[in-house]
């Protein structure tokens, strides 16, 4: 039996409120409900992080997320959805199993966000785009 969260509810091992299943993804609810309709998007099969899922699997997961998204914004009344994806606990990954939270949100809902701005001079950014495009380009 595995110890992973999501895959004990893909499996059926946990009760979940599931909202699509296929074979490359599903999309459940999120036990936290940060706001009503918060809804989490993950792999099929278990896969801890985006570097270990394939192209197919990511464009499911966005494309039913995009999906959601206008979903649960009309359905909730929502002012807009955050779309949250993060990697490792330096990323602030909790669960270690590929998955995208869909939020949404409203004005004063208490969700907050910090993002330390550094504004390099363009030279900076010219810079970091070519080890970007290098890196690409070898395989990346």
């Amino acid at each position: 039996m595995s110890t992973c969260v999501f895959c004990r509810l893909v499996a059926g091992e946990l009760p979940s409120a599931f909202v699509h299943r296929d074979e490359r993804v599903v999309a459940f609810m999120d036990a936290g409900q940060v706001n009503d309709g918060h809804v989490i998007v993950a792999t099929a099969r278990h896969a801890a992080t985006i570097y270990d899922i394939d192209d197919d699997e990511a464009a499911a997961a966005f494309r039913l997320a995009a999906r959601l998204a206008r979903t649960v914004r009309r359905e909730f009344g929502a002012e807009g959805v955050t779309i949250l994806q993060a990697n490792e606990p330096a990323g602030f990954q909790t669960v270690a199993h590929f998955h995208l939270h869909v939020l949404p949100r409203h004005a004063g809902d208490g969700v907050g966000l910090e993002w330390p701005a550094k504004r390099p001079p363009f030279e900076r950014l010219v810079e970091l785009a070519g080890r970007v495009r290098s890196a690409l380009a070898a395989g990346g």
